[in-house]
């Protein structure tokens, strides 16, 4: 029996049926070869046959030197009607070449009835046929007892039967199935107690589904009761509502539950995992996650932030760094003066000595977001509400005049151009630029207006536009907020404008985005690029 909890990944199988994830064969060694490095046990590549993405996997895999993981192809049992050694999917799982083979079969009788159409001891019989066929063709055989506890309630002596005649037939660890994921903790506990009493002398291993959002709760009860093989995939990715977040498994399992992993399991790289998983997928990382998102250790409250200065411990449960995520201080109109000193020492300015400055920060801070504004995102804007607020903040520029224009012809073509006078100290310059919209032909021409006072503006990048219309019943009329995230070096930002003009809020959000580069430049300028 392991001596430790093992690490069975399942994303690029299972995590792929995700509505919105089309991984290419390219992706799926990408990722393989990230779980490898961070520690995975078993690494799921696919189902071979099913398509010729999951082919070329494996035939990839094939060559790649594994530091840790063992490569996995998925299947099924055999068909009713065929032979096991002539059984073209069991044919296809030994072409893949992999040291592991995992199958599933029928364990509810209702499937058995309904599904296959064919009778329970025939059920019996294909499971022991496929089981005893891959171990003789030298495979390490994983069984996956599909819909395992749906077929116990239904029928539990049966259910039971399909275990013991996996077993029987060589399979090197069982695994319990809640594949219709409506299983609760205490029920699933009950039942791996009853399992545990057969002493089928292999591990047992469990794979849930989070149709009732009980997936990682199902796992750490199942873990709780000494299964040692547990299946999942990063962030949760899965089939209807997803699979056993494994991030969530294994901070749970390390830190909560002491259960032993992996001694080299790359733990503080946990949230770096995370994130490169959801941005191979092509999906916006899910940030309310426990342990791994954005918002897992972030602080709003002012009576929060302040308890967290004395001691992080009173509203963290562990240490952001050990899962590899950090600390946040979220700056709104819920903002007390912690939030205020906390936020500021992040950006390295000191306010201890500044108390009224504070209670300016405060109330503007309401008044601002009252009206509008939003500065969770916003750093660069919130910085410079500091400065402004400190007497602190020196204009860069100031605008003399703006004029957009937005020409549209018959054929539906659009035209948009901007004309920008801003002066620079008492140099007055007066440029136009076009653009792929109003706003872009804005920020075209303001750049190229300052960018001969201020080079640094060459290497500014837009990196994200969102408008958000504040109250819909206003209709064209509504006020919109306009968030403006940039980059430049490896200084990435955020900024804000609010106006019932969409122009208007975004010149705000533009303006700053300059202002914030233009003054880091002043303060660092080993960050800033020339």
């Amino acid at each position: 029996m392991p001596d430790r909890l093992i690490l069975y990944d399942t994303t690029l199988r299972d995590g792929s049926q995700s509505e919105g994830i089309s991984f290419s064969a390219e992706d799926k060694i990408k990722i393989a070869k990230r779980l490898d490095d961070f520690g995975m046990d078993y690494i799921e590549g696919g189902w071979p046959g099913s398509n010729p993405k999951d082919m070329e996997f494996f035939a990839r895999a094939e060559k790649i030197d594994w530091k840790h993981s063992k490569i996995t192809a998925f299947g099924s049992t055999r068909r009713v009607k065929v032979k096991v050694s002539e059984d073209e999917n069991i044919r296809l799982l030994l072409s893949a070449n992999t040291p592991v083979v995992t199958i599933f079969g029928k364990t509810w009788d209702l499937h058995v009835t309904e599904g296959l159409r064919t009778t329970l001891d025939k059920n019996l019989e294909i499971i022991r046929d496929s089981i005893a066929y891959l171990k003789d063709k030298g495979k390490e055989v994983i069984y996956d007892a599909e819909h395992f506890f749906d077929g116990y309630t239904d029928n539990p002596e049966y259910a039971l039967q399909t275990l013991e005649i996996a077993r029987e037939a060589g399979a090197d660890c069982l695994v319990l199935c809640d594949t219709n994921g409506g299983t609760i903790p205490s029920r699933i506990g009950e039942i791996i107690e009853i399992v545990k009493k057969m002493a089928l002398g292999v591990p047992l291993g469990i794979h849930a589904h989070n149709d009732s959002d009980l997936a990682v709760a199902n796992s750490l009860e199942s873990i709780e009761r000494g299964v040692m093989h547990v299946q999942g995939t990063i962030n949760g990715y899965g089939e209807r509502c997803g699979n056993a977040n494994l991030c969530s498994i294994m901070a749970n399992t390390a830190f909560k539950l002491k259960v032993p992993l992996f001694a080299k399991l790359k733990l503080s790289e946990l949230t770096v995992l995370s994130r490169y998983v959801s941005e191979i997928a092509n999906l916006p990382h899910r940030e309310e996650m426990a342990f791994v998102g954005n918002s897992a250790f972030a602080h709003k409250g002012g009576i929060h932030v302040s308890a967290i200065r004395r001691n992080r411990r009173t509203y963290e449960h562990i240490d952001p760094g050990l899962v590899g995520n950090r600390q946040r201080v979220l700056i709104s109109d819920q903002s007390g003066q912690s939030n205020i000193l906390q936020k500021a020492e992040e950006m390295g300015l000191d306010l201890s000595s500044k108390k009224e400055a504070i209670k300016d920060i405060v109330n503007n801070l309401k008044e601002l977001e009252h009206l509008g504004y939003q500065f969770e995102g916003a750093d660069g804007s919130f910085e410079i509400l500091i400065n402004k607020s400190t007497g602190k903040h020196r204009p860069f520029f100031e605008l003399e005049g703006a004029r957009v224009i937005v020409d549209k012809h018959e054929e539906g073509s659009i035209y948009s151009e901007a004309v920008v006078k801003v002066k620079v100290n008492s140099t007055i310059e007066h440029t136009a630029s076009e653009g792929h919209g109003p706003v872009d032909a804005l920020d075209r021409a303001l750049r190229k207006a300052l960018e001969p006072f201020y080079p640094a503006l060459k290497k500014l990048k837009l990196i994200d536009y969102k408008v958000r219309v504040l109250d819909s019943t206003e209709g064209t009329a509504a006020k919109v907020r306009v968030y403006i995230e940039s980059q430049a070096g490896n200084m990435v930002w955020g900024t804000v404008g609010v106006s019932e003009n969409i122009i208007e809020a975004s010149w705000q959000a533009l303006v700053d985005r300059i202002t914030y580069l233009l003054m880091k430049k002043e303060i660092n300028k080993n960050d800033i690029p020339h």
